[in-house]
């Protein structure tokens, strides 16, 4: 018998039905999928963005880099947010502000308007996804329905990054590249919808009168946007000697002073206490370490794909097919093995994975081998992504209550998002800067890959583990 809308409308008290909390499950999945594709489905469009707007390279860039970083960087104003106000008010307000950026994108009359739009999208990104995910941590409860849950969620988030290479070839082609913005447009109202009849009601907060940190926001997204400028810059001959310097200086004095203004703020961004949490500090350093590996990878298989083997935009999205389906056989795996090893051992093995995939990259573009010979590297990154990311998204919000559940999956969030960025500014603009180095650009971008992910497997050793009883028995 199907569940009526009555039985599905979010109630007061008690825990919300399995059939509701699947059904706003699949719907943040959904806005989580948009926000992951508008990740890399920019990436192979960008020489049609360039001609239409005679954009050179180096001005693209920014069409990539605002929007992960400012995204990335707002992330932890969006959880307070969440906290503040309210995670279904945060949601939706956030989820709206991504609608209309990816509106504006796909309607963009000129180059800035585009750039502001994906900034715009950044924003909108930062202020929905923490809402969503404490949405999903709190419908669940701790134990296997959790698990499950993240593990989908998870699943969807690494099919976005993966099939937005595919989609961009495709709507390119066929389409034009506004419809990669454009498309995402009814799907967001879906979840607008979702939102309002499905989601319960914020319940009265009483620290709603509390002042957000917007100096600790600027500076947390001031410091990896001068530190990727900085290394980024520092491979360009074009660029003059102080940028990249002056950039990272920049970058280190954002960070000081963000923990200075933290320290000193009557309601800070971050809680200094949330660092007494010794699993959550560890869940999300390793979290960046893996994630810088993981975003290192995909621009390494594109590049090999299409500049050292010719492949076209299309075919290069084809090729990495087989990463999106071992992603779906990962999620379907990792939970069951989640309960029987633990969250600890399911992030060890991820890390493992990851760095035998660097090996495999290495040495494939060594050889000067097929795209054939890279699938065995797709596919151990798909379980470096599916039990990597699981686990430490299980150990990083292990613990929350209603008050800082959001906090928790902000900075999860972007941990996994800085990560990212940081991690292709150092891997991939180090390893391709041929300024600052003579040897292969594969090897030097996996080498270090490789050191992040060693850095990683240390502190992932040491985090506690939480008993598998409680992942498998609930």
């Amino acid at each position: 018998m199907f569940p009526t809308l009555h039985s599905l409308r979010p109630s007061r008290g008690g825990d919300p039905s399995p059939a509701r909390a699947w059904l706003v499950l699949c719907a943040m999945s959904m806005l989580q999928f948009f926000i992951a594709v508008d990740v890399t489905v920019v990436n192979i469009a960008l020489p049609s963005i360039g001609a239409e707007f005679g954009a050179d390279a180096h001005s693209l860039t920014w069409v990539v880099v605002g929007y992960t970083i400012t995204g990335g960087g707002l992330l932890m104003l969006g959880g307070r947010l969440g906290d503040l106000l309210g995670r279904r008010r945060t949601l939706l307000a956030g989820t709206a502000v991504f609608g209309a950026a990816s509106l504006l994108a796909g309607l963009a009359p000129s180059f800035t308007v585009l750039v502001l739009a994906r900034l715009l999208q950044g924003a909108g990104e930062a202020i929905a996804l923490p809402a969503a995910m404490a949405t999903i941590v709190l419908m669940f409860p701790e134990g296997p329905r959790r698990s499950r849950a993240l593990s989908v969620w998870a699943a969807v988030a690494s099919c976005g990054l993966v099939l937005g290479f595919v989609l961009s070839g495709i709507i390119t082609a066929h389409l034009g590249w506004r419809w990669i913005f454009l498309i995402s447009v009814p799907f967001i109202l879906i979840v607008l919808l979702t939102g309002v009849l499905l989601v319960e009601r914020d319940r009265p907060v009483r620290r709603r009168s509390a002042p957000l940190d917007v100096p600790g926001a600027l500076l947390l997204t001031a410091c990896p946007l001068l530190f990727t400028l900085g290394v980024v810059e520092a491979g360009e001959p074009s660029t003059p000697a102080w940028i990249a310097p002056a950039a990272l200086a920049g970058a280190v004095l954002a960070g000081l002073g963000f923990v200075r203004v933290e320290s000193r703020s009557r309601h800070p961004l971050l809680p200094l206490e949330f660092f007494a949490h010794r699993a959550r500090v560890g869940a999300n350093l390793t979290t960046m370490l893996l994630s810088g590996a993981l975003s290192t990878s995909f621009l390494l298989f594109t590049f090999y794909l299409q500049d050292r083997l010719g492949i076209g935009p299309l075919g290069a999205g084809v090729t990495m097919l087989p990463l999106a389906v071992a992603l779906i056989a990962c999620s379907m795996l990792v939970p069951r093995l989640l309960g029987r090893w633990g969250a600890r051992t399911c992030v060890l093995a991820g890390l493992a994975f990851t760095a035998a995939a660097m090996g495999v990259i290495a040495l494939v573009a060594a050889l000067g081998a097929g795209a054939v010979a890279m699938v065995p590297a797709m596919l151990l990154i798909a379980a470096g992504m599916g039990f990597g990311l699981v686990g430490l998204q299980y150990i990083a919000v292990s613990g929350v209550t209603d008050d800082d559940a959001g906090t928790a999956s902000g900075v999860q969030r972007a941990a996994d998002q800085l990560g990212g960025s940081t991690g292709v500014a150092v891997c991939v603009g180090i390893g391709f800067a041929p300024t600052l180095h003579t040897g292969d650009p594969f090897l030097v971008a996996t080498v270090l890959a490789g050191v992040g992910l060693l850095v990683g497997v240390l502190v992932a050793w040491r985090l506690p583990a939480p008993a598998a009883a409680l992942l498998r028995d609930g």
